[in-house]
């Protein structure tokens, strides 16, 4: 029989439906389930229900049932902002329900946690699990080191296109040294980074067999991306590295076309040329300001919706951007006429719905660039035990302040986070009263016992992740994240928008 997808069923006054798969009574929940979950369908009854078998654990699945009306046969446009502990990583998964899927893993953090999520999610891919591209932001670790299992272990992972920022640190000491040094342009005075890894031969010159990595990470990850087999090229992403439409750069095989109700714009890192046409990239400040400054930055364009990705920006990039976009040689100061006119046109490439926050909720942000992009809701990656203080208490309050409507929505992978309180305290002590009772004649039985009690204690402290959903059809966004409680059929808090003559609302 044919899948389908669970839709956004709503009731005669327009109230969306919480959606739920039941028990074969039809009356008992047994989990509550989001718009766009796939649905495997194994049955159809004469009055209007569908038989369900749903994946509830890795070797298993259970049989339910759902309202055929709270179904679909299309499915929405999903981005789930992972939550990978300090750093960033989020997945795009376009629309389309068949071979043409294509999935876009942005960032992956610094642990295993992405892998483990695309491991269990893309596993009906069978190996390699082929994905279309992997796109790292730029070299800081917690937003590369998690490809760093996902290239590499037993290479069950592919992709079509491995992207970066054309920074690529060397397997050297130093600062800009790791990016073959810093040239001054004669004729302005101005500093570029100017040594771009383009393409997959650069960076096979730089990290291929013969190159003595040391124990440098960003060195070991690209090696990982060339020995995997399955990863068929390894490129730049840039405003000189995109497909030019509409007066815009659009990241490859995502530009504007009738074939599919979406598009990703390229806004950064904005290459500029020198007399010969070579690219090269503005030195922004300090080295670590540099390379976050120019980030990957990508927006999606889906019906009435928008979502910008704001990569590790730093107030001394968004300055260079504003000013780049509106076409103005310097930054204008606050207050004055040329500021409003630089936000309002600079709003026509970067405005959207819904932004993911720059650099983990830091505090070097501008009101001018919030003010430019103007989102409903925030979405913030950050993690626990980080000396950052992310997401900084003073960029939220400054955050609801500068977003759009009444209400701004701020969503963080940390502050939805659910981790336990007291149970390792409890068991540390039963523990230590089991080990101080131990004697030449406790059994081996009771000693395995401890062991395997100790492995308990060891497991993750965290109880539900702070992963966030984003989902949209070009009409209706939902954002949405796991309820603390664990249950499966509380399981969703869910906002909804929604354009109401021609005004973005909130949906009750």
């Amino acid at each position: 029989m044919q899948n389908r997808f669970v839709g956004l069923p709503k009731t005669a006054a327009g109230k969306t439906i919480k959606t739920y798969l039941f028990k074969a009574n039809r009356s008992t929940k047994v989990r509550e389930v989001l718009w766009g979950d796939f649905l495997k369908v194994t049955g159809e009854s004469a009055d209007g229900w569908l038989e369900i078998e749903w994946a509830a654990g890795r070797d298993s699945v259970e049989k339910s049932f759902i309202p055929k009306a709270h179904t679909s046969e299309t499915r929405p446009l999903e981005i789930i902002f992972l939550d990978v502990g300090q750093g960033d990583g989020a997945v795009l998964i376009a629309p389309e329900a068949d071979q043409s899927e294509r999935v876009v893993v942005l960032d992956a953090g610094i642990s295993s946690n992405m892998h483990a999520f695309l491991d269990k999610r893309f596993r009906y891919l069978g190996e390699p699990m082929k994905l279309h591209a992997a796109i790292m932001t730029h070299p800081d670790k917690d937003h590369y080191f998690g490809f760093d299992t996902i290239f590499a272990a037993s290479q069950k992972f592919g992709f079509d296109v491995v992207y970066h920022n054309g920074l690529a640190e060397r397997p050297v000491s130093g600062q800009f040294e790791k990016l073959g040094g810093v040239t001054t342009d004669a004729a302005t005075g101005k500093k570029y980074v100017a040594d771009l890894a383009e393409t997959r031969a650069d960076i096979e010159a730089l990290f291929g067999p013969g190159v003595d990595l040391g124990d440098f990470d960003f060195p070991r990850v690209m090696r990982s991306a060339l020995e995997n087999p399955n990863i068929a090229d390894i490129r730049m992403l840039s405003t000189a590295h995109g497909v030019e439409a509409d007066d815009r750069v659009w990241m490859p095989g995502f530009e504007p076309s009738g074939q599919r109700p979406y598009a990703v714009e390229i806004l950064g890192p904005v290459v500029e040329p020198d007399a010969g046409g070579a690219p090269r990239l503005r030195k922004l400040g300090s080295y670590g300001e540099t390379k976050n400054g120019h980030s990957v930055l990508l927006r999606l364009h889906y019906g009435k919706f928008k979502v910008l990705f704001g990569g590790d920006l730093n107030d001394k990039a968004e300055k260079f951007l504003l000013a780049h976009y509106a076409g103005l040689s310097r930054f204008p100061r606050a207050g004055t006429a040329a500021h409003d006119a630089m936000v309002e046109t600079t709003a026509n490439w970067f405005r959207a719905e819904v932004m993911k926050t720059c650099h983990h909720g830091s505090e070097k942000v501008t009101d001018a660039f919030l003010d430019t992009v103007l989102p409903a809701a925030f979405v913030i990656s950050s993690g626990d035990e980080e000396g950052h203080v992310h997401p900084r208490p003073d960029l939220l309050g400054r955050l609801g302040k500068r977003g759009r409507g009444d209400t701004p929505v701020i969503l963080s992978t940390e502050l939805q986070r659910s981790t336990r309180e007291m149970e390792d305290a409890k068991a540390v002590e039963s523990l230590i009263r089991r080990v101080l009772d131990l004697s030449d004649s406790t059994s081996d039985k009771a000693r395995e016992k401890i062991i395997d009690d100790i492995w308990t204690l060891g497991r993750s402290n965290v109880t539900v992740y702070g992963a966030i959903y984003l989902k949209t059809d070009g009409e209706r966004l939902l954002t949405a994240f796991r309820i603390e409680t664990g249950s499966e059929t509380k399981k969703w808090f869910t906002f909804e928008y929604e354009y109401v003559d021609g005004e973005l609302r909130l949906v009750a």
